[in-house]
């Protein structure tokens, strides 16, 4: 055989055969080891599932209790040993609807008062004895010594639950306390009765778990499978002793997936054959492959790699191609999109969850706008880019701040956020850099009118920014000279004998242009732009020099979030007091909503630091946020200011809620205060509703200190009772 035939016969068949050999081999390896991985990482999902389940079910099972156990009727009823509602609410009820097996409810000596065993259950009071005793024990120490652990929201009462065996069965034991739900029948600690619940592991409830889950043959089984054939999850009691486990056929996608590909492959190597026989053809799928994947580099280089939108830098090129060649009577919107809250997402849950959540956002807002060109330049910052807008903007806007503001679940978890959005309308080409500042200065408008809602850029605008910057600029200064802030002190007086019984420091901004300027103008701008602890620091000292010149009096202050959670404020404030020899106990700080809602680790500890020093805190504003009665639930306080809000219709539909809120407090050992007082009418409620202190314009209004001096005197310099 000439070189010729030989070179033809390595071209056309030896060297396309080895080609194809080698890749279908190196196919079949690829396939084979992705297959092993894919189901690897099934049966690890299983596994993890399997445990989840367990874990959850014991909670489940203690969450059914709570449903009977805190309740004023389960207290009474089991104190009177009335068997026939106990069975009823407490047994049968309970096996019925939740599916419990067995249900024991125990004296406080952890005697039974009660005892259901389902009738499919040949068990003995003893077996179960054995089982729930250690748990009981354990619950009556943890409710004589008042422990509140773990106790939330949603987990009304305290409890213990385990995985045990009862008699030669496996099965969650929970026991629960019977306690009060309103809170009107008073227990004494470890007095308490116990109700307990038993629900098996085996039989129907693995059969149901197999089932609902997709399982396959799933069984429990004393003793872990040996077999290659079976997956497995341990059972294991919190002392770490082994219950057994689930065993299961697992899942095995990666195999099925194999076993369908072969055919695949095969056709796969064949065609590789023909390919690599004609050279022409190779080259042209070698040159089509480059382009590809300098296009794929390209898309790149101008994507978002977390959310696939567009980046930074490939936003402007559109925005300023897209403006620079539009017709004269073509309208273009730019958005500019803020997420409010995410910070609190990643602090919260972590970054990977912060991620997943940007992610989602973009898929949410693809979904709004499909047509759009839509950019995200920043952690939780996108841009849109509208055409044609008209008169979209507003509804467009709207549907993003109510998408946005809809639960996204990541990993069973609700999130919610909100977004802020600026939007900027140009007709006809426009400057890219104009259209986009405008959009940011109505961001900037959105944020400034509490968040989670739109503006749309107007030529107000510009002016109210540059009131804004000089009002930051006229702050600092005045803090710098310390020359324009000032303390205004209103009284406040006991509602039993209406004699004066102390003073909240108030802080005002005289400014030499606009004169007084309120609060919550340049509050807010204090706590933007770090100012707000020189704020707190001025009514703190001429507060305490107040108190200095009025022995008897208490003092309450108003302190921010910003301020509670820094870490030296405890020290500054007792270092004040000391300054002024004054009693610590003489000085009330005042937390807001927005502390509630935020910064629990260092509030918390400073909390304590100040309560301990003999300080007094209270809860201003009270029932204007859902997490005041929480925050009363947790946080030690010594007095709660019911917001003017219900005050101002205390003798109609806020009748109820306020003395429902003075109820709760002296139940607590807490002071009320009611705010914004302006009527004998309300003032008359208020006392025979039995409040504690009172506080309005009926009383006075804010005094400078030389009128608060005076009323003092006139009052007879009589001592606080607040």
């Amino acid at each position: 055989m000439n070189r010729q035939a030989r070179r033809q016969l390595v071209l056309k068949w030896i060297l396309p055969a080895t080609t194809s050999l080698i890749i279908g081999c190196v196919l079949l390896g690829t396939l084979h080891w992705a297959a092993a991985n894919t189901d690897i990482v099934a049966q690890a999902r299983q596994r993890d599932l399997a445990t989840l389940i367990v874990s959850k079910m014991q909670v489940s099972v203690a969450h059914d209790q709570e449903s009977a156990t805190v309740w004023d009727d389960a207290v009474r009823n089991t104190s009177a040993r009335d068997l026939g509602w106990l069975k009823s609410n407490l047994g049968d009820w309970m096996h019925t609807y939740f599916g419990h097996d067995a249900a024991i409810v125990l004296s406080a000596d952890l005697s039974p008062i009660y005892e259901f065993i389902a009738p499919s259950n040949s068990l003995s009071s003893d077996d179960i004895r054995v089982a729930y005793m250690p748990l009981a024990d354990a619950l009556q120490k943890r409710l004589a010594a008042s422990d509140t652990e773990g106790v939330t929201d949603r987990v009304l009462s305290i409890g213990e639950s385990d995985l045990a065996y009862v008699g030669r069965r496996p099965a969650i034991v929970s026991v629960k306390p019977i306690v009060s739900d309103t809170g009107d029948i008073e227990q004494q600690p470890g007095d308490q009765n116990l109700h307990v619940a038993v629900r098996f592991l085996d039989e129907s409830f693995v059969s149901e778990i197999g089932k609902e889950y997709q399982f396959a043959d799933m069984q429990f089984a004393e003793d872990a499978p040996t077999d290659a054939e079976h997956s497995f999850v341990p059972l294991t009691a919190r002392s770490g002793a082994a219950i057994g486990c689930f065993t299961w056929r697992p899942f095995r996608p990666g195999a099925s997936v194999m076993k369908a590909t072969l055919p695949a492959v095969g056709l796969a190597a064949l065609a590789i054959f023909l390919a690599a026989s004609v050279c022409g053809h190779a080259i042209w799928r070698r040159s089509a492959r480059l382009a590809s994947s300098r296009e794929e580099l390209q898309h790149l280089a101008s994507r978002d790699p977390l959310t696939g939108l567009s980046n930074r830098a490939h936003f402007s090129s559109g925005l300023a191609a897209r403006l620079g060649a539009a017709a004269q009577n073509q309208s273009h919107c730019v958005l500019f999109i803020d997420l409010d809250r995410f910070k609190a997402v990643n602090d919260t849950f972590g970054h990977a969850t912060g991620d997943k959540l940007i992610s989602l956002v973009a898929r949410r807002m693809n979904e709004i706008m499909p047509a759009a060109l839509i950019g995200r330049i920043g952690g939780d910052e996108f841009t849109v880019l509208l055409e044609d807008a008209d008169d979209k903007v507003a509804a467009a806007c709207a549907q993003i701040v109510q998408r946005l503001r809809e639960p996204f679940e990541i990993n069973g978890a609700h999130i919610v956020i909100g977004a802020s959005v600026g939007a900027a309308i140009a007709a006809g080409p426009a400057d890219p850099s104009e259209l986009t500042r405008q959009a940011d200065i109505a961001l900037y408008h959105a944020k400034a009118a509490g968040r989670n809602t739109f503006a749309i850029f107007g030529g107000h605008m510009d002016e109210l920014l540059r009131r804004r910057r000089k009002l930051e600029h006229d702050l600092r200064l005045a803090l710098e000279t310390r020359s324009q802030i000032e303390v205004f002190y209103q009284p406040v007086y006991s509602a039993e004998h209406k004699g004066l019984s102390s003073m909240e420091a108030l802080a005002r901004w005289k400014h030499p242009e606009e004169g007084f300027i309120a609060p919550d103008v340049f509050i807010p701008i204090a706590e933007e732009i770090g100012l707000i602890q020189e704020v707190g620091a001025i009514v703190l000292e001429d507060a305490c020099s107040v108190m200095a010149d009025l022995p008897s009096i208490a003092m309450a202050i108003n302190a921010s979030a910003l301020e509670l959670c820094s870490d030296g404020y405890p020290l500054r404030v007792l270092s004040r007091l000391a300054k002024w020899n004054i009693d610590p106990k003489r000085l009330e700080i005042e937390i807001t909503e927005s502390l509630a809602l935020g910064g629990e680790g260092h509030s918390d500890r400073n909390f304590a630091m100040l309560r301990n020093a003999g300080v007094r805190i209270a809860i201003d504003d009270f029932g204007t946020g859902y997490s005041s009665f929480s925050r009363v639930q947790n946080l030690v306080v010594d007095r709660i200011k019911i917001d003017k809000s219900f005050i101002d219709a205390v003798q109609g539909e806020s009748k109820p809620l306020i003395e429902a809120m003075i109820k709760m407090a002296r139940a607590k050992g807490l002071k009320t205060t009611a705010e914004g007082v302006e009527t004998d009418e309300q003032s008359d409620a208020l006392v025979a509703l039995g409040c504690d202190s009172l506080q309005g314009f009926l009383f006075s209004r804010p005094l400078a200190r030389a009128a608060v001096i005076d009323l003092y005197d006139g009052a007879g310099k009589q001592t606080s009772t607040a």
